[in-house]
């Protein structure tokens, strides 16, 4: 019997051990640190060989392939050793993908931004319209774990992935229906040796497969994505269209903002921009991939504008937590870099205390300047080094520097006053003090809440 190695036990490592048992293969799920509950019981249910706090080598080895967890880095011991084998790597979505049913369709979102609205507005348009379609991938449960747990008759019509670029650098042979790619910015490049165009060469991996009757959709706006752009476009067999939320003056638009009137267009669809309950020129962007996406799925264009007015946002993007003695707190712990902030700090409307900080990813904080005396009244560093944030907005605003979320937190109550918002968009991953931004996100609104008690 052919052995299956899983390294990581998170939602994706786990959802591939559950597959790999499922088809058939020996499975060792190996992690290095602890699995955490609830998988580490489901896996023990299940009869799910796996290993936790190191890995036996001589075992993963023997593997026929490997299937890695994205947030594991080519440079730590087990891979060298893995690649020095010639073992095959692939990442979840890969191999969730070789049992996709044939009737089932995908919809990939990748980019450096936006992801996460994108993929939750498509999916709502087309479970609006009666789609059966399914979240996955970089949000929600794992491709592989729903695929393992359905009958190829019950699979839906579509799934709507998530997908980040560790996740597009295991992809090889998966194929996207409608590949979406929203845009590039620096992120991440300490794991792609500080080279943008290795990381940019990863996102273009969304257009790998495309067959002719497949739709690729882009940023017609994204300097890195236009760049980039005539190497692969040879190589495409699909359709290709773009989007334009700052300007439809190119013939590729697809779909575009027409600022002057506030309407967006696609086709011969028309909606007005003021109609949607998410703001700022990125959520117009967010929405025109969507409705490209949807309308060639087929989605009726009435059900696409019914969702645009009713749909709210994502948890932890600009998500509105409490309003206290007038001052308004935003949680945008999502932002994990300089061009999600730049966006956050461009929708804001009243003087604003931003909090920012964490685990420096190669950040340029030069962009955020103009901005930041536009709109921030102070800046709130949150994190255990923030040297670099200090340097590059001491002078520019009052900077004060915290270690901890309750410090952060004092620091704006001193600064704020009533007509205020205090904004969480911290530029950096939440490593040094939290688990991931998810779990930054929900302390502070935790502690938010019990301030406004």
């Amino acid at each position: 019997m052919a052995l299956a190695v899983i390294l990581g036990g998170g939602e994706s490592g786990y959802g591939s051990a559950v597959l790999a048992a499922a088809k058939g293969y020996e499975v060792l799920l190996s992690d290095s640190g602890s699995l955490r509950e609830p998988y580490r019981s489901q896996l023990a249910e299940k009869g799910i060989p796996f290993e936790e706090g190191g890995h036996t080598l001589a075992r993963i080895l023997g593997a026929e392939f490997v299937v890695k967890s994205p947030g594991i880095p080519e440079t730590v011991p087990v891979m060298r050793a893995i690649r020095e084998k010639g073992i095959p790597v692939i990442s979840e979505i890969e191999f969730a993908g070789r049992y996709l049913a044939p009737h089932t369709r995908t919809v990939c979102i990748t980019g450096s931004n936006g992801k996460t609205t994108t993929t939750t507005l498509i999916h709502e348009i087309m479970r609006a319209a009666g789609f059966r379609a399914e979240l996955a991938g970089n949000i929600g449960r794992s491709l592989a774990l729903q695929v393992a747990e359905r009958p190829a008759a019950e699979q839906p019509d579509w799934y709507v992935i998530e997908l980040s670029s560790f996740q597009l650098d295991g992809m090889y042979d998966f194929r996207a229906d409608i590949a979406l790619l929203l845009n590039i910015t620096p992120d991440h490049l300490d794991r792609y040796d500080h080279r943008m165009e290795n990381y940019v060469a990863s996102k273009f991996r969304i257009v790998q497969n495309l067959r002719s009757e497949d739709l690729f959709v882009y940023n017609g706006d994204d300097p890195e994505t236009l760049a980039y752009l005539p190497r692969v476009l040879p190589t495409i067999e699909a359709a290709t269209t773009a989007f334009h939320a700052k300007t439809n003056e190119s013939d590729d638009a697809g779909a575009w903002y027409d600022a002057a009137a506030g309407v967006m267009h696609c086709g011969d669809f028309a909606f007005p921009a003021a109609e949607m309950r998410i703001k700022g020129l990125h959520n117009i962007a967010n929405a025109l991939a969507a409705i490209a996406a949807c309308r060639r799925a087929g989605v009726p264009d009435a059900v696409i504008a019914e969702t645009l007015r009713t749909f709210g946002g994502v948890e932890h993007r600009l998500e509105p937590v409490a309003l206290i003695g007038g001052v308004e707190f935003i949680n945008d712990s999502k932002a994990t870099n300089v061009d999600s902030v730049w966006y956050a700090l461009q929708a804001m409307t009243r003087p604003t205390i931003w909090i920012a900080g964490g685990t420096d990813k190669g950040n340029d904080y030069g962009v955020l300047v103009p901005l930041v005396r536009e709109h921030v009244k102070a800046l709130v560093c949150m994190g255990l080094d923030n040297a670099k944030l200090v340097r590059s907005f001491e002078g520019v605003v009052p900077v004060y520097d915290t270690a901890s979320l309750e410090d952060a937190l004092a620091a704006c109550r001193e600064v704020a006053a009533p007509g205020d918002t205090v904004l969480l968009s911290p530029a950096c991953a939440s490593f040094d003090l939290f688990r991931n931004y998810e779990d930054r996100g929900e302390k502070f609104k935790q502690m938010v809440k019990t301030l406004a008690e």
